[in-house]
């Protein structure tokens, strides 16, 4: 495990055994942000844990939304992770501020946007889930997808209590399932397999409940050409700032890759890519 410092809020389980099921019964989606990386020797198990949970529903009401984000910092210590990119050490970062601690560390899982633990261990990775995995005052819903030149055209509806001043969006381009041989570093030689493993990035604003909105995924000509395991949209809507998850949708995208547009949006504000 490479220690950049111990980081984020370690909440009270206090009423974790409590269920969060929606009104109508459905569960809770509950956003699971891995931070890993290739080059790190401690991160494989926490790989396999987030591949046990995602998409599971826990008995106390949360249904898993997993994604992994790997991290840049480590592509100079002797393996250079072909999914890394500075957005999510950046995005990492921005959490460790956000809690008040400078420094982070791989294998780490941020829950809901506040709270987080060890990225391998199971007891607590759950416990966070149960913490935080309150219902969310938006309900997030894809409207459409299609390809738009070298980006991916999503538009969305949030509708709920929207916070004053709008709120952050993020739309990621998730593989459902990658595999890399590592030659070199902490570990060299072996296959190491991952789940929801985030490709691209769009940004955007909510600013009204219902509103039917646009943001825009890059998608490169070279991510375009790679054969794919499956692939999924995960938006996440959260308050400005990084801050807490108010808003969270996963959706498989078919294999044409389309689903006919919604006919009037606002278009998103910003975009990322990382």
């Amino acid at each position: 495990m490479m220690k950049l410092g111990l980081v984020l809020l370690v909440g009270s389980c206090a009423g974790a055994q409590m269920t969060a099921h929606k009104a109508d019964g459905t569960p809770t989606p509950v956003l699971v942000e891995l931070f890993t990386s290739e080059g790190c020797s401690s991160c494989p198990p926490a790989d396999a844990l987030l591949a046990k949970l995602d998409g599971t529903v826990l008995a106390s009401g949360q249904q898993v939304i997993a994604v992994e984000e790997h991290v840049a910092y480590w592509d100079q210590l002797g393996w250079k992770d072909p999914f890394s990119s500075q957005f999510f050490s950046d995005r990492q970062n921005t959490y460790g501020e956000n809690s008040g601690v400078d420094e982070i560390y791989t294998p780490q899982v941020v829950v809901n946007g506040v709270q987080g633990v060890l990225g391998s261990d199971s007891d607590a990775v759950q416990k966070a889930i149960q913490t935080q995995g309150k219902p969310l005052p938006l309900a997030v819903k894809v409207l459409s997808y299609a390809p738009n030149g070298m980006s991916l055209s999503v538009v969305f509806s949030a509708s709920g209590e929207v916070p004053k001043g709008g709120a952050e969006v993020l739309a990621m381009l998730v593989d459902d399932h990658d595999s890399t041989q590592v030659q070199r570093g902490e570990n060299a030689g072996r296959t190491l397999a991952h789940v929801s493993v985030v490709r691209s990035v769009g940004k955007g604003m909510v600013l009204r409940d219902g509103e039917q909105t646009l943001v825009k995924i890059p998608v490169s000509q070279a991510l375009r050409a790679q054969p794919e395991s499956g692939r999924r949209l995960v938006l996440v809507v959260q308050q400005r700032g990084q801050g807490r998850v108010i808003g969270l949708a996963s959706e498989e995208i078919s294999a044409e890759f389309s689903r006919s547009a919604a006919p009037s949006v606002r278009s998103a504000s910003t975009l990322e890519r990382p």
